[in-house]
């Protein structure tokens, strides 16, 4: 096989692998996430939290008023985790 025809093969199985990662992660609703507030590392909340205005703005880990989407039932399990902000 010609090496332009590996490289060709190569980039179309990369592009079906995405799509079936981007297909299968879309696949979760926003109905089946929850926020979970205290368990963002720090610069890497979901939205904007009290003290800034908008995603990215944690500025230590584990502030409490900051959040990430998880799947329902998740925060309940990780460390210093809570559905509600405090």
């Amino acid at each position: 096989m010609k090496k332009t025809n590996i490289a060709l093969a190569t980039a179309v199985s990369g592009l079906i692998a995405l799509a079936g990662t981007v297909a299968s992660t879309s696949a979760v609703a926003a109905d089946e996430k929850e926020k979970c507030y205290g368990v963002a590392e720090a610069g890497k909340n979901d939205c904007a939290t009290k003290t800034g205005s908008c995603a990215g703005t944690a500025k230590v880990d584990g502030q409490k008023d900051a959040f990430i989407m998880v799947p329902k039932g998740l925060c309940d399990r990780l460390a210093g985790g809570s559905a509600e902000s405090a």
